[in-house]
């Protein structure tokens, strides 16, 4: 009966061996193709920065194209920004991005894309 429990143990731990093992060569090969987003970095893609650029310059950021919030514009009354979760006012100034509409505040959004190149939503 001991040899049997010994034997048990032993199944247990290389087992569990396995499944860590597993695990580090799936997280170090996500972190390795930059997956962690789910691919959808597309800011990245859109401006060709590569993948080790951490932001975006200002002037990359000045060529995002920008307009002034109207009610009813994008097809819904109240939206909200993405950064701060405020509600777009007639006038304000808004920034697209590839895909999300409508947009994030020009403040906001600069004010990301300065400390990173990865969009909020995604």
């Amino acid at each position: 009966m001991v040899m049997e429990i010994v034997v048990s143990v032993i199944l247990l731990l290389v087992g569990m061996a396995v499944l860590v093992t597993i695990h580090v060569c799936v997280v170090g090969r996500a972190f390795r193709r930059g997956d962690l987003n789910n691919g959808n970095d597309i800011l990245v893609q859109r401006h060709n920065i590569s993948r080790s650029t951490s932001r975006m310059s200002q002037d990359e950021i000045s060529k995002l194209p920008c307009f002034n919030y109207e009610v009813g514009e994008m097809g819904k009354s109240s939206m909200e920004c993405a950064v701060c979760l405020e509600s777009y006012k007639v006038g304000d100034v808004c920034r697209l991005l590839p895909k999300y509409k409508p947009g994030f505040h020009v403040q906001c959004i600069d004010s990301w894309l300065s400390k990173t190149s990865v969009c909020p939503i995604c």
